[in-house]
């Protein structure tokens, strides 16, 4: 029986409809069965089932043939959702295969189903994930070389600073999106491993052919056999989630910044507009960052989420009680989470819209004491680096107090006069002249991207 993905008012705007395809109730119950499924060959391969159980088995491990409901009802007596499947898996079986029925799940335990089938699904989750970060690491590329000599308004402490570029400040979001992307390939082989330990985690019930079968399971699975089982050793989940974690910051930064970005105030980089993006109920004339929102709101939620995470790892002895059922639908919201996030940052990266006029006018909003700081470092080569401090610092205030551009208050000043001429002056003031190393983060940024998808 199917169930549609994603079925909650919100999804379309938080999640990534292929993202909740993996963790719905058909994508849960059908990573348990292909453990089974694998299962049986595994042992069957090693000769502890007959060959000839097999084929009923794999018949029965489809995800339509079990009814949802039901088993949502019924693990809330047997208190997780591998028993009531195993036994509704049992009984499917016995309807073609009355033999092969004493054959299923043999020598495992529901925990093994369950995490093994975790993973299955986090496998997949991780696909996606770096699918999209390297198609908005891509477009960043793009648009960090776009804009890389295009100045705008440093801010620090949300005030104008000195002058940085555009470019700049993608180049900053891309380097975010390829650490994060590094992060997730080297915790691979700690998160794609089999989870198969049996009632204890001994597999005593397999006896000598325990080994043999773990490895032809791990085999069939494609999953690495770990050095013991894990069923009360978190850090590979949490690992995991704590990338995510910080891929949702990031995404939470960018969104902050293309939010700030765009306020009426500044008015200098938009998100693509559409029609009825971002409008109001009642203000006809707005137009909100709605992707933005995405972004903030999942690196709001994911922290708490990853808390949770955090607190069950404490599990007890072998087999922990309510810690391991903490993370269930915790995990897979934190996917969800950042697939969404993904999506309307690819979204928002891809048709950035600016106004480079509009940065070019902010930038003068001071009139020009944005680039004092310019000024007094040439000026302390000569006077000093108190003296040039001191005489910057009441030229800023006089042409604060007089409502005049620093540079016609610098023209004034016969101590500045004497020392730096009306062609270094005019120099120093320009934003386009002070950019630092603006385009070298630009060039290393990108560098770094393209060394990681080459």
């Amino acid at each position: 029986m199917n169930q549609r993905p994603g079925n909650q008012l919100f999804d379309a705007y938080f999640t990534a409809r292929d993202m909740r395809e993996v963790f719905c109730d058909q994508g849960r119950v059908q990573a348990m069965l292909d453990f089974e499924a694998a299962l049986a060959r595994a042992e069957a391969h090693v000769g502890l089932i007959p060959q000839a159980a097999v084929a009923p088995i794999e018949a029965a491990c489809r995800a339509e043939h079990y009814d949802f409901a039901a088993l949502g009802e019924a693990i809330a007596t047997a208190g997780n959702s591998a028993i009531p499947l195993v036994k509704a898996l049992g009984k499917q079986i016995a309807t073609t295969a009355a033999e092969a029925e004493r054959f299923v799940h043999l020598g495992a335990t529901s925990q093994d189903v369950m995490d093994t089938g975790l993973v299955l699904q986090l496998r997949r989750a991780l696909e996606l994930i770096e699918a999209d970060l390297a198609q908005l690491g891509a477009t960043l590329s793009t648009q960090a070389k776009r804009y890389a000599a295009t100045p705008l308004a440093g801010r620090t402490w949300l005030q104008h600073a000195t002058p940085v570029t555009l470019g700049m400040k993608i180049a900053g979001w891309l380097g975010a999106i390829t650490r994060s992307r590094q992060r997730l390939q080297e915790l691979k082989p700690r998160l794609l491993v089999l989870q198969f330990g049996g009632a204890s985690g001994t597999l005593a019930a397999l006896g000598a052919q325990a080994l043999p079968i773990a490895d032809a399971l791990a085999a069939q699975l494609q999953l690495t056999l770990p050095d013991q089982p894990w069923h009360t050793q978190r850090d590979r989940l949490v690992e995991f989630a704590s990338v995510l974690g910080l891929i949702a910051g990031s995404l939470g930064k960018l969104g902050r910044d293309i939010s700030l970005l765009m306020q009426t105030e500044a008015g200098e980089v938009f998100e693509p507009s559409a029609p009825g993006k971002g409008g109001s109920s009642t203000m006809p004339h707005k137009r909100n960052p709605v992707g933005a929102a995405v972004l903030i709101g999942a690196a709001t939620r994911v922290p708490g989420l990853l808390s949770t995470l955090f607190s069950a790892m404490p599990q007890e002895h072998e087999r922990s009680l309510g810690l391991w059922h903490a993370e269930w639908e915790t995990l897979p919201e934190i996917c969800c989470l950042v697939s969404g996030s993904l999506k309307q940052a690819l979204l928002v990266a891809d048709g950035l819209e600016v106004d480079a006029e509009r940065m070019a006018r902010n930038l003068d909003l001071t009139q020009g004491l944005v680039l004092a700081e310019a000024v007094s470092i040439v000026l302390a080569q000569r006077v000093g680096r108190d003296t040039a401090h001191h005489l910057l610092e009441q030229c800023c205030k006089r042409a604060i107090a007089e409502q005049r551009h620093l540079r016609a208050v610098l023209g004034d000043e016969p101590h500045v006069t004497a020392e730096l001429s009306a062609a270094e002056l005019d120099h120093l003031l320009d934003p386009a002249h002070y950019l630092g190393q603006a385009q070298t983060w630009v060039e290393r940024a990108v560098a770094e991207h393209s060394a990681l998808t080459a």
